[in-house]
């Protein structure tokens, strides 16, 4: 099994800046893993926000937030970060850390693993 633990959420103002971290761990998991996040805000489905390759030589955001968050991660302590600059109360949300069996990475593919979710609270 594959354990993913986030952390770093919180309530915040606009044009604030957040980093989330995601600590992947499980007897079956892979560095070669591709890691990502999703989140979902209240009465909305659950989007796509960012994902990278397990090198890192990848990285695709949403149109919502390419500019302002960057993903990054780092294999010796297998975990996944989420800089978030820039926030506004659109950013809202549960953020999801994620990860698929598969070194490639995107918005197009189902992602096998989620973590429980950490709240990002942005107010005006």
């Amino acid at each position: 099994q594959v354990q993913l633990v986030e952390s770093g959420g919180g309530l915040v103002q606009a044009e604030d800046s957040l980093r989330l971290s995601c600590a992947a761990s499980g007897r079956t998991f892979s560095r070669s893993y591709a890691m990502g996040w999703f989140r979902q805000a209240p009465g909305k489905e659950r989007e796509f926000v960012a994902a990278i390759s397990w090198s890192g030589g990848s990285t695709y955001y949403a149109d919502s937030v390419k500019g302002r968050f960057t993903i990054s991660r780092d294999n010796a302590k297998n975990t996944v970060y989420l800089q978030m600059n820039s926030l506004k109360p659109e950013d809202t949300a549960v953020y999801y850390c994620v990860s698929r069996r598969s070194e490639v990475a995107g918005p197009q593919y189902e992602y096998e693993y989620w973590g429980q979710g950490t709240q990002v609270t942005v107010s005006k």
